[in-house]
């Protein structure tokens, strides 16, 4: 009997919580239309990819989700989903919807996630975005909107996340963005924007993300973001055009993430950059950049990341990243790079990551430091190879056994092949070569200096004292004053050498009394006009140049004019020529005034012949 009761007891006690399961399981208030599908589960409304033209009727006002999706929806009508009180995304992407009308998405109190991407949508009325108090996502990316209005986006106070890329706009209403006050990240990627909506974006003081891609804005001027305070990452990709940045663009943010890639930079922006003390991450790359000059990154204390891959980097400076005491990972890699020395760093103990790959690297010893880590240190999966000399080149870093290291990665001191005495007498106004060859691994670069100035190395031709590309050092129209001891300084890694020569000027006879020197600067400038007070200082000068130079300069002047002139005149005379027969004699009919007596009837004519000579 007892038994009996408890088998009773446990059947009825199954068939409870059977009906009680049901009662309380998932289900929609109305049927499911039936171009869609529900699944109760997830309480979601799946309409996509069904042709449809219009939004279905009847659509259950528990649904939590509803997807139309890839239909062919073209309109949008007042309060179009006003019944879903509970629905938390809807998704209408990938229509054909060129029309919303105002206050359509009244109702959706609870409307967490709003997608309106790849549609045509051309402007967007003021009062659209009415009644949606809790959208946090809204993505209205790849339409054909021209311009953000006023007060567009006012009613969404909950935003978080605006994605507005791949749009046709063109311009951006000081006040469009007027009411996101709790807008975190904004996307206007592929825009044609020409410059940064500096006083739309000021309203935006919560922004912490924003993302600026192929655009066609060329320049970041002064306070470019002002008032955006808590900004903390910003990217600017593909923004082909961008050459110059002013050293104030940035002022006032406090970025922890940079990225300034894909540009037309031909230098890091340093001034741009100095006071961004709190950066961690900062990417350069693909910009046409040649050189990291030392000691410019050195406010940069927290960075941990520095990328500058895919330029054009030919050189990175002694000290280029001292100050970086947390560097972590740097990638330098595909540039044009044939080493890159340890005293480039701050700290080689903190570098965890290096990528080096895909640079043409002269395998000696400035690069031992990085054979010798490579146990620890991590090249991202990309080791580097060797370029020269010829007898390693082709192989990689994790090629070489411990053992060859220290007879293959060396370096030659530099050395001056030519060690003749030039001693170089001249006159003045003549030109003073003397030559500085010099030897070793890497090859060594070569200064000359005197007592008073040094001059570099440079390619161009500017200068009346100049080095060429050779070593060779060239005086031009010398001078009294350029007499003197000259000394050449062939320098590398591994050492340096010297080699001193002489230079005398003699005056020329008429000149042997000037007290007061031509040229008072190694770089040759053309003067400027001399103002009332030292005129009369400057007029009592001789002219810097000699008579027989003056004569030739005014000879070839005189030949190039007097040929101008004459092929003017072939011209004209081809010209004529080509125009046909010409009249000599006109005939002109006309109708003399009448006399004070009135004699003439008004209708006597006369004519007039006129003989061309």
């Amino acid at each position: 009997m007892f038994l009996e009761a408890v088998v009773q007891w446990g059947a009825w006690g199954i068939l409870f919580l059977c009906v009680a399961g049901a009662s309380t399981a998932p289900k929609l208030s109305k049927p499911c239309p039936q171009q869609c599908e529900c699944h109760l589960e997830t309480m979601e409304v799946n309409c996509s990819r069904r042709q449809l033209s219009a939004v279905p009727e009847s659509l259950s006002s528990d649904s939590q989700r509803l997807d139309l999706a890839y239909n062919r929806l073209k309109t949008l009508s007042r309060r179009q989903f006003s019944g879903l009180t509970l629905l938390r995304e809807l998704d209408l992407s990938n229509n054909i919807i060129s029309m919303i009308e105002v206050e359509a998405f009244q109702g959706l109190q609870n409307l967490q996630i709003l997608r309106i991407k790849c549609n045509r949508l051309k402007i967007i009325p003021v009062g659209v975005f009415s009644g949606m108090p809790s959208l946090r996502t809204l993505d209205i990316s790849k339409n054909e909107i021209l311009v953000f209005l006023d007060y567009t986006f006012r009613e969404l106070v909950s935003l978080q996340q605006l994605e507005a890329g791949e749009n046709d706009l063109v311009f951006i209403s000081h006040r469009a963005f007027m009411g996101l006050q709790n807008l975190q990240e904004l996307n206007l990627d592929s825009c044609n924007l020409t410059s940064i909506p500096t006083e739309a974006l000021s309203q935006l003081q919560n922004l912490t993300r924003m993302h600026l891609r192929r655009l066609s804005i060329s320049i970041l001027p002064s306070n470019s973001f002002c008032r955006l305070n808590r900004l903390r990452q910003l990217r600017i990709s593909q923004l082909s055009s961008l050459d110059t940045m002013s050293s104030k663009s940035l002022i006032g943010l406090n970025l922890t993430s940079l990225t300034i890639n894909k540009c037309n930079l031909n230098t890091v922006p340093y001034a741009s950059i100095h006071h961004l003390v709190f950066l961690l991450y900062l990417d350069l790359s693909y910009n046409p950049i040649t050189v990291v000059h030392g000691n410019q990154l050195a406010d940069l204390i927290r960075l941990q990341e520095f990328h500058l891959a895919g330029g054009r980097l030919v050189t990175i400076e002694p000290e280029a990243f001292k100050g970086l005491a947390y560097l972590s990972l740097l990638n330098v890699s595909s540039n044009q790079l044939s080493t890159l020395e340890e005293g480039a760093l701050q700290s080689v103990g903190k570098l965890e990551t290096l990528r080096l790959d895909g640079n043409p690297l002269s395998c000696d010893c400035r690069l031992l430091w990085v054979v010798q880590r490579r146990s620890w240190l991590d090249f991202n999966g990309h080791q580097p190879y060797c370029a020269a000399p010829d007898f390693v080149r082709g192989r990689g870093f994790w090629d070489f056994t411990e053992v060859e290291l220290p007879g293959l990665f060396t370096c030659r001191q530099a050395r001056i092949l030519d060690r003749k005495s030039q001693q170089v007498k001249v006159e003045e106004g003549s030109r003073a070569l003397f030559h500085c060859m010099a030897d070793g691994d890497p090859s060594p670069s070569i200064i000359w200096t005197t007592s008073q100035h040094a001059v570099p190395l440079v390619k161009t031709l500017t200068g009346r004292i100049r080095v060429l590309t050779n070593g060779t050092l060239e005086v031009r129209y010398a001078q009294v004053q350029d007499s003197g001891s000259y000394l050449c300084t062939a320098n590398n890694i591994a050492g340096n050498d010297s080699f001193s020569v002489s230079l005398q000027v003699s005056a020329l006879p008429h000149f042997r009394n000037r007290t007061a020197p031509y040229f008072s600067e190694v770089v040759w400038t053309i003067p400027s006009t001399p103002t009332a007070t030292n005129s009369s200082a400057q007029a009592t000068d001789p002219f810097p140049f000699d008579a027989k130079t003056l004569i030739i300069a005014m000879t070839m002047g005189f030949l190039s004019f007097l040929s101008s002139v004459i092929i003017c005149f072939v011209f004209m005379f081809l010209w004529s020529q080509s125009q046909g027969q010409i009249k000599h004699t006109a005939t002109i009919n006309f109708v003399p005034r009448a006399s004070k007596g009135g004699g003439g009837n008004g209708n006597d004519s006369g004519r007039f012949t006129m003989k061309l000579i």
